[in-house]
């Protein structure tokens, strides 16, 4: 270790690797065959040429098209911010899935888009992403960036309707991936307001391939293992055709975060503790009287109606007593994950006896999934330079979705649960009512009222250790078929047509965690629920209410186990989706007229799809059928199959106006069913004075529609859990300093939350603006700068909920008042709100020398966020600046992000050391620190800077076709920075961000290779 200690403190600033990238120049890195070779170009970050890509005009130009034009062109002379990720920069970052990629990328914005980061309980508009990883440029969501793979569309996942998910791409089949950093609804229509990610396949392989690749990680769990083969036959020159094959199957093994210390909820001294009294050993509370004959709570419960004053003043009945945390208790610490109720940062004095769990722990940080992927693809040579191809690719994915496990709340209306006292519990029931009076001994009249009320029983709050962790498993199954003709016309012009169909299908079932409540919503016994064996009751609140359950214990009797198992609802039916899209496509390009030397082209083209989404419930949510507990049936969103018609055309112009200076204009017209037609334009613009020196810049307009569910969802109804809310209305601000229910302007408040789509809903509009300047000073160095702006209006969202509660004013129809005049529910449902600005800058480095026997290069890619406001209204003012400050919900302002790497290879050894690094940002904080009433030691107002560094070494001399490369991530086993992330509401999030950090640590992968 002494040897890592040295080396990172060398590079421990972030900048080491960065300086070496900008001071060397570059060089185009030789590849072994049918590998994508690293470029340098004059934009930074070039295309690499493959045969298949190149023109077929008889004039031997290498023009291509490249992702955000119709026009051939140049790519090494190209106006567009494109960045090429290759197959060589893919293998020394050990990336193993395009999630990984997608995170990988500088310019990725950082929201809850990936699969760690939506493990654990969500809400809203993250509900129904099971499995689902998508891409997020500039930070603008995953519905406003498009996914195109060979340049047309695939289907968005069959659950959301509005996000594709990335990981449905064949990756074994890829030999590139072009992400445009420009806006293109000119080129593409809606979504491609953030950028455009073009997954590009292989196209005329031969013979024989196959990969195996592990990630195996140092501390255990998160493994991930990936085995694929690729074989082709035929050449086009010579034979006249090509067919190729590739199949892929990876699974990601579970990450639990009980295997990662730094997922530590219980850390008081830095302003984190757990909003949880559910804790394996149960919290007793005073829940009153059930009504319904038989209730096993029809005279109420132990603590019902009494006061027990504790040390602080407070009524402990009110706010929990947990036998634990009671002097002369085990300590609440004795549980593992336990820890004592920090009722100060939550603004819950009656809590002082009360016990947390890390909820954090026993959620996932890694979902497991296992995904298999196959493409094919043949193509043939028609004569005359004419060529047809037929595409065919899909992929199968299961993953287990799963979070903390199920918390037991006792109420009076639909879970009257309590521990009664009976022969069987009479041991158990008598050391926590005997301990509940000792501690409060002092005071006789109390402690009278505690023994007349002796023989009740005990109702509380429990973490159902025993029922084992929530579980949804979802299987996606994807499938698209694309059918392309192309060629030439007359002189100097061709065609490109195709038509192409995509399907994503989902469908989600319960896994374990989940049991059939046994109650109606009066809390009457539910007829329906299994019964429990050898009692009158049913259902989970049955088993419970026998005492065969015993919520004061860690251990249960084999008896009690068999009665959850006799409950549970394994496997039932929760919801499932269907996003289909038809498309055809057909364009003409070519030049018109000579000008300068150079002929004007132009492209010309029209585009049809009909984009279609259903969703359906689950026979297990029917009104006449037994309710599942806790689980998020979403049968109020159930749509008959809805259709989406989008007509449009569009015309694209270059012009090569004077030497050096070139412009080209780009229109594209949609028609959309619901919303009307749209006109888009662009221009862009290119100045190369000398040869070492280019000018680039765009402007363009951009829209995007709202998807299906947006529009189409059901009204949802949840209560609020956090204690984090208070009226706005007799609190300016809502941010409480007072006890739910204390009858103070401040005290907490937990109204219900209204969710659900919105038929109203109109598009949202962009405007975007760019400037750039690329440096070529000599044959082998390249750099580029790039300043972006994407002003969005009527943006489509759903405001948080701490943004409705600063912004009362403005959203009062949004505050629904209940019988006392206060705040009974928040309509959080989606609305066109206001404003967003955003602007950046966008470096890119690329740098070589020869030396040593072999060839040194570097580079850096980095992504600058110079703005980023929102108004939630066209009259009001902007708010304050979202740059690096943590939210709960939508994109993580990262000030800066970078990729680096410094590279040493000769013919057979390759060696690469790469840097990721993100910038901090202002950490959250929890009521009592955000309110100020309180003050923690070592909270830190910001969180630090995540660093890590990626080494690889590959080797191709052992014979030819074979490559063996190794590599260790996360060299130096660098934890997430702490921050808190705890969200009271969900229950999620606690001492990291997903959206930010890799949870895995480090981790040692190899790739073996051979070619035949």
């Amino acid at each position: 270790m002494a040897g890592f200690t040295s080396f990172k403190n060398i590079l421990v600033s972030g900048t080491a690797i960065a300086a070496l990238a900008c001071a060397m120049p570059a060089f185009a890195q030789t590849s072994t065959d049918q590998t994508t070779p690293e470029a340098n170009t004059p934009t930074g970050a070039g295309v690499p040429v493959s045969n298949a890509d190149q023109s077929s005009d008889a004039d031997g130009s290498q023009d291509i098209l490249v992702t955000g034009s119709r026009i051939r062109q140049d790519p090494n002379n190209s106006a567009l911010p494109l960045q090429v990720i290759t197959t060589q920069e893919i293998q020394r970052n050990g990336i193993s899935s395009p999630e990984q990629l997608i995170m990988f990328l500088s310019t990725n914005g950082s929201g809850a888009d990936n699969l760690a980061s939506n493990s654990d309980v969500t809400t809203g508009a993250q509900r129904g992403t099971n499995g689902l990883s998508a891409a997020n440029l500039r930070g603008q969501g995953s519905a406003a960036t498009l996914v195109l793979l060979n340049g047309r569309r695939v289907a968005a996942h069959g659950l959301s309707g509005g996000a594709v998910d990335v990981n449905q791409i064949p990756f074994a089949a890829i030999e590139r991936v072009e992400v445009l950093k420009d806006g293109a609804s000119a080129i593409y229509g809606t979504d491609a307001v953030g950028g455009v990610i073009n997954f590009i396949t292989r196209k005329d392989y031969q013979g024989l391939g196959a990969t195996a690749f592990t990630d195996v990680t140092e501390a255990g769990g998160g493994s991930i293992y990936r085995l694929s083969g690729i074989a082709g036959y035929g050449d086009l020159d010579e034979q006249g055709f090509n067919i190729m094959g590739s199949v892929s199957y990876s699974w990601n093994k579970v990450l639990n975060g009980s295997q990662r210390d730094f997922v530590n909820g219980d850390q008081p001294n830095r302003g984190l503790s757990i909003d949880t009294r559910g804790t394996p050993i149960a919290t007793a509370f005073n829940i009153g009287a059930n009504t319904q004959p038989g209730s096993i709570t029809a005279n109420g419960t132990l603590l019902s109606g009494l006061t027990l004053t504790a040390p602080n003043g407070a009524n402990a009945a009110g706010g929990g007593i947990n036998p634990l945390d009671l002097p002369g208790g085990a300590g609440c610490a004795s549980v593992d994950g336990g820890m004592a109720y920090d009722e100060a940062l939550w603004n819950t004095p009656a809590a002082v006896y009360s016990c947390s769990w890390d909820t954090g722990r026993a959620a996932v940080l890694q979902q497991p999934i296992d995904t298999l992927t196959y493409y094919v693809r043949g193509v043939a040579n028609l004569g005359g330079n004419h060529q047809i191809s037929l595409e065919l690719t899909g992929s199968d994915a299961t993953s287990a979705k799963r979070f903390s496990n199920a918390q037991l709340t006792a109420n009076t209306t639909n879970l009257p649960i309590a521990y009664p006292l009976n022969a069987m519990t009479a041991e158990t029931y008598n050391g926590v009512f005997n301990s509940i009076r000792s501690a409060f001994s002092g005071n006789a009249a109390q402690v009278a009222a505690l023994n007349a009320r002796y023989g009740q029983p005990i109702s509380y709050r429990w973490r159902c250790i025993a029922c084992g962790p929530r579980e949804y498993v979802t299987d996606t199954k994807t499938f698209r078929a694309a059918l392309g003709i192309e060629g030439p016309l007359w002189e100097g012009w061709d065609y490109r047509a195709g038509a192409s169909y995509a399907k994503s299908e989902s469908s989600s079932v319960l896994g374990t965690g989940y049991y059939y409540r046994g109650t109606l919503a009066n809390g009457a016994i539910d007829p329906a629920a299994p019964a429990v064996p050898g009692t009158a009751q049913r259902g989970l609140v049955g088993v419970m209410n026998s005492g065969l359950i015993n919520p004061f214990s860690l251990t249960q009797t084999a008896a009690g186990l068999a009665a959850l198992e006799g409950v549970s609802a394994y496997g039932a039916t929760l919801y499932g989706g269907q996003y289909e899209v038809k498309q055809f496509d057909g364009s003409i390009s070519g030049p018109l007229f000579p000008l300068w030397g150079r002929d004007v082209q132009v492209a010309v083209g029209v585009d049809y799809r009909r984009e279609t989404y259903a969703f359906n419930g689950s026979d297990a949510a029917a009104a006449t059928a037994p309710v599942i507990f806790l689980a998020a049936f979403d049968n109020v969103n159930a749509l008959t199959p809805k259709n989406r018609d989008v007509k449009a055309a569009y015309a694209e112009v270059l012009i090569p106006l004077l030497p050096g200076l070139e412009v080209t204009g780009a229109v594209r017209i949609d028609d959309y069913t619901g919303f009307g037609s749209t006109t888009n334009p662009k221009v862009s613009v290119k100045y190369r004075p000398i040869d070492q020196i280019m000018f680039r810049g765009s402007y363009n307009s951009g829209f995007r529609v709202p998807s299906f569910n947006q529009i189409f969802n059901g009204l949802t109804e949840s209560p609020y859990s956090g204690s984090d809310l208070a009226n706005p209305v007799t609190c300016p601000g809502g941010v409480p300093t007072s006890a739910f229910g204390s009858g103070q302007p401040c005290a907490q408040i937990r109204p219900n939350i209204f969710t659900g789509g919105n038929p109203e809903l109109g598009p949202e509009t962009s405007k975007q603006l760019s400037a750039g300047v690329v440096f070529q000073p000599a044959p082998l160095f390249s750099a580029s700068i790039d300043w972006w702006m994407i002003n969005v209006d009527n943006t489509i969202q759903t405001l948080t909920l701490r943004q409705l509660i600063d912004n009362a004013a403005l959203f009062r129809e949004r505050f629904i008042p209940d019988a006392t005049g206060g705040i009974g529910a928040i309509d959080q449902r989606w609305i066109n709100a206001g404003s967003r600005r955003t602007q950046g800058l966008e470096v890119s480095v690329r740098g070589g020398v020869e030396g040593l026997g072999g060839q040194f290069s570097a580079g850096l890619d980095g992504t600058l966020l110079l703005k980023k406001r929102e108004k939630l209204t066209p009259t009001s003012a902007y708010g304050p600046s979202l740059i690096g400050v943590f939210t709960f919900a939508g994109d993580l302002g990262v000030k800066w992000k970078h990729n680096a790497f410094i590279n040493y290879s000769t013919d057979d050894v390759s060696i690469a050391l790469s840097q990721l690094f993100r910038k901090g940002y202002k950490n959250g904080a929890l009521p009592g620190i955000a309110n100020g009433t309180i003050t923690r030691p070592d909270y830190n107002a910001f969180v630090k800077d995540y660093i890590i560094y990626n080494l690889s070494l590959s080797y191709t001399g052992l014979a030819p076709g074979y490559k063996l490369t190794a590599g260790i991530r996360n060299l130096f086993d660098t934890d997430p920075p702490f921050a808190v992330t705890y969200d009271g509401n969900t229950g999620a999030g606690g001492s990291w961000e997903a959206r930010v950090a890799d949870p895995r640590g480090r981790s040692f992968t190899i790739a073996a290779e051979v070619k035949f």
